[in-house]
């Protein structure tokens, strides 16, 4: 059983998620060093000072230090290499997302004053510094590298290319973990999504805010519904204080659809309307692996993914033909013909395609991973 440290300035959501499983399921000995989750900016600016600070005090003997993309690692490396601690233990970032790809909103004014390098400067030298450099899917790994030549080249000079090279040798993906079994539960409502629903349900599971492309997503709601088509629509995820205007007009357009809006916090009522649900389909334009979209398919929703990001990394190729769509109208009409072979695919079991993700398949794998790290 290893010590390892974790340092988590962001400590909410998928972050949070996947620390508690790491605790809970993997066979090693953890010290989480956190800060609450708000203020992204400020924590990946500073976060490293006070997480240094707790590190240092905790005079912890560590093996490994595990470091999210939200922190500054190199100031954090730094700030802990003292007199008392001579020996940083190996240092691995895991990225659960990155500046230097993730679609700014348009009401962000950083990238209009040119303030948004910094954060991905942030997540460039915490690569370059860290001992290894893990990604939670291949999409993440690939788009990401692929982005650092056009970050350097935009500098006057000295803009050291060479280490992109270092950072590609020291990468690997290691994908999420996730508690699927948690379903499980509940799975017998599955057979009851014919009785208790008149139409084919809908899903919407995501957080509400402008990367997961709400008005692509109710635009070909609407157009089914401008053709005839029946449905029932559930939309769950966690909404924000500044999110898209659409989501403030879903009860008026969409009155007779919908059965649920809003934020679950009860997580037993997240997991029924999970397996209530038959039909989710997805229009990201950011999703460097998609947990609520694994969490849906684990429980038999029929997924209807686009062809980007990280979603074709989930079904098998030779299953891309049936659940991924090509671009909005491709997506309205396999949504309507989906609708209209309810009861074909109400006997179709789509978890089987990422039970891989679950916490006892994949454990192994971060296992041998940390290995590599210690030994």
């Amino acid at each position: 059983m290893s010590n390892i440290a974790i340092i988590e300035p962001f400590y909410a959501d998928s972050h949070k998620q996947w620390i508690d499983g790491l605790v809970q399921f993997t066979p090693h000995q953890y010290t989480i060093f956190t800060l609450p989750g708000r203020h992204w900016k400020w924590r990946m600016q500073a976060g490293a000072v006070e997480l240094a600070k707790q590190y240092n005090q905790s005079n912890q003997k560590v093996d490994l230090i595990i470091a999210s993309d939200m922190l500054n690692v190199a100031l954090f490396k730094t700030l802990i290499n003292t007199p008392q601690t001579p020996q940083t233990p190996p240092i691995a970032v895991y990225f659960h997302e990155n500046q230097l790809t993730y679609p700014w909103s348009k009401t962000d004014n950083d990238p209009q004053l040119k303030r948004d390098a910094a954060y991905q400067f942030i997540n460039y030298t915490s690569a370059l510094c860290a001992d290894a450099v893990w990604f939670n899917s291949q999409y993440h790994q690939q788009s990401f590298l692929e982005a650092l030549p056009a970050f350097l080249h935009q500098f006057p000079d000295y803009t050291n290319l060479d280490t992109i090279k270092s950072i590609q040798q020291k990468s690997e993906v290691l994908p999420i973990g996730l508690n699927l079994k948690r379903f499980d539960a509940y799975q017998h409502l599955q057979n009851k999504r014919k009785e208790l629903n008149e139409y084919p349900v809908i899903l919407w599971n995501h957080r509400w805010e402008y990367d997961k492309n709400p008005d692509e997503f109710f635009d070909a709601l609407q157009q089914l519904k401008e053709r005839g088509v029946k449905f029932s629509l559930v939309i769950l995820g966690k909404a924000y204080q500044k999110q898209p205007e659409i989501f403030s007009k879903i009860p008026l357009i969409f009155a007779e659809e919908l059965q649920h809006s809003g934020y679950c916090e009860n997580e037993t009522d997240y997991i029924k309307w999970l397996h209530l649900a038959d039909i989710l389909p997805v229009t990201s334009i950011q999703d460097f692996f998609g947990i609520s979209i694994v969490e849906a398919i684990y429980c038999n929703t029929i997924p209807l993914l686009p062809k980007r990001l990280a979603y074709p990394e989930h079904l098998p190729h030779s299953h891309h033909q049936t659940f991924f769509y090509e671009d909005q109208k491709d997506l309205t009409n396999r949504l309507q013909r989906l609708i209209f072979n309810i009861k074909i695919l109400r006997k179709q079991k789509v978890s089987q395609f990422v039970e891989k993700y679950d916490w006892s398949s994949i454990v192994e794998k971060y296992d041998n991973t940390f290995q590599k790290m210690i030994s």
